[in-house]
């Protein structure tokens, strides 16, 4: 194969081209438009009057727009499929964020976080498999490159936070963060998504495992994930915060995004030399330790050591499951993880709630206690699991009946 065709996709466009938008979709959609809530959380208990209660309640509408928007792209494949819905669906994450200082209801506050969150879960199911199926095959290494927008948009977005924090408001904090969001999607606006695939060449298909047995493991482990992980995705900040007062929270969550930035790339290279089963439990594992480690030690080391873990392994585990999905041909296995996924982040601040009257470790605890449950069942993933050399799948393929 000749230089110039490796360093095309099979669309005729540059695979750099693509990893770029890509990445600037997930960091709009992701990294600012889900997480910059984290940062500002601190921001919005001391000005503008919000409970912890509500605090939580306000992640969990999030997490069901989340939910909303993964299933309606299972379902409705048309729609990951349309770049109206992803244009769309960029406009009307920027307009959520605008509007969230303009009211102090809660309600309004819901209402917007969970629109925000179906527009959230569109990007990233387009963005996603745009980016695996435009970059299969040669330049398949480059897909972590991609899912490494999303610690750009948390370390931009929180680093916009930490340096408004002391100079104005929680208002001018979600404006801000709103314009920073419309950057990222007019850099993601040509991102073309994943046309309609084409019938599946039996002779491929025989190539590739046949069973999907590992796939309920998989979910199970990828369903614990969602409710451990957002648990330190949504109160890590307001955890080290309490334990340590001043812009360590805020820094902390800047190296979160900063060691997520190329944690995909690096799990996909660790890829090539053990097996992906292998590499999801030594993610989860080293996750238990960064989720649980700043409510059983505080300080500043503790913190830092916990955003650089937590903040390595988060990206990489979604980038493992992802791809041991699509690899046992999981039908449209991209959408129905990030389903399963999406229910276990509901779940996870409502399980946190209640602990939150004693302030945020606790609620950390659960969540290195719920990621340990990831780590079991991702051992059912590893046992005998078919090591088949196949062509990466696309994720939105149908797989080819026996």
């Amino acid at each position: 194969m000749s230089t110039t065709t490796r360093s095309t996709s099979v669309h005729g466009r540059s695979p750099w081209l693509i990893v770029g938008q890509s990445a600037a979709a997930l960091a709009a959609g992701i990294g600012v438009g889900r997480f910059v809530y984290t940062p500002i959380l601190p921001l919005m208990h001391a000005q503008a009057g919000l409970s912890a209660e509500l605090g939580a309640s306000l992640a969990t509408a999030n997490y069901i727009g989340y939910l909303t928007g993964a299933l309606a792209g299972t379902f409705v494949p048309a729609l990951v499929r349309s770049v109206v819905v992803l244009r769309g669906s960029l406009v009307i994450l920027i307009a959520t964020l605008a509007l969230m200082p303009v009211s102090h209801d809660g309600a309004v506050w819901f209402g917007l976080r969970l629109i925000a969150g179906v527009a959230s879960a569109l990007i990233f199911v387009i963005a996603v498999s745009s980016a695996l199926t435009r970059l299969r095959g040669q330049v398949q290494h480059l897909t972590g490159w991609a899912f490494g927008g999303v610690g750009a948009g948390i370390a931009l977005s929180g680093l916009l936070v930490l340096l408004l924090r002391t100079a104005t408001t929680w208002q001018a904090a979600w404006w801000s963060c709103a314009a920073l969001a419309t950057v990222l999607a007019a850099a993601a606006w040509g991102l073309a998504p994943v046309p309609q695939p084409a019938p599946t060449d039996q002779a491929v298909s025989a190539d590739r495992p046949r069973t999907r047995r590992w796939f309920w493991p998989l979910f199970g482990s990828y369903t614990f994930e969602g409710i451990g992980y957002i648990i330190a995705g949504t109160f890590l900040v307001a955890a080290i915060e309490q334990g340590v007062p001043g812009p360590v929270g805020s820094g902390a969550w800047i190296l979160v995004g900063l060691a997520a930035l190329p944690s995909s790339a690096l799990w996909a290279w660790l890829a090539h030399r053990w097996s992906r089963p292998s590499l999801l439990f030594a993610a989860l594992a080293i996750q238990v330790v960064g989720v649980a480690l700043p409510a059983l030690l505080g300080g500043v080391a503790p913190a830092l050591i916990s955003a650089v873990l937590f903040g390595g392994t988060f990206m990489g585990v979604s980038t493992l499951a992802l791809a041991i999905g699509t690899h046992l041909q999981g039908p449209r296995s991209v959408s129905l993880l990030t389903a399963g996924y999406s229910a276990g982040q509901i779940l996870g601040p409502m399980l946190a709630a209640p602990l939150l009257q004693h302030g945020y470790r606790q609620a950390l605890l659960l969540g290195g206690v719920v990621v340990l449950a990831a780590v079991l069942a991702a051992i059912g993933v590893w046992i005998r699991y078919p090591q088949v050399r196949a062509p990466f799948p696309t994720p939105l393929d149908t797989p080819s009946r026996p």
